[in-house]
């Protein structure tokens, strides 16, 4: 199965407690339907002090699932779905389909 969502990729929160908050993409995680969102899903972690940082309560974001999420429609602003299309050329590319665009550059 292709990758419908990839690192980069600008998101937009569908459930959850943060519904409706955009973000990148930093990771993508296909074999367990997860992504790593910037800004999305912080948790706070209880980090012990090593030689170079120190100890203390940090936050930083945990996992989503895919279901969660979807890619913002690059013209339009709004929440898409994906589908793929074969150009011209034989690149397969993904495509917005609430406007037709294509996301891949």
């Amino acid at each position: 199965m292709a990758a419908k969502i990839k690192k980069g990729d600008r998101i937009i929160v569908l459930t959850g407690k943060d519904k409706g908050k955009t973000g990148e993409v930093i990771a993508a995680f296909p074999t367990e339907n997860k992504v790593l969102v910037s800004g999305i899903n912080l948790v706070k972690r209880h980090q012990r002090a090593s030689g170079t940082d120190a100890g203390g309560i940090v936050e930083k974001e945990a996992k989503i699932n895919v279901s969660n999420i979807a890619i913002v429609d690059p013209k339009e602003n709004k929440p898409t779905r994906v589908g793929f299309k074969t150009l011209d050329d034989g690149r397969k590319v993904r495509v917005a389909k609430l406007s037709g665009e294509v996301i891949d550059n």
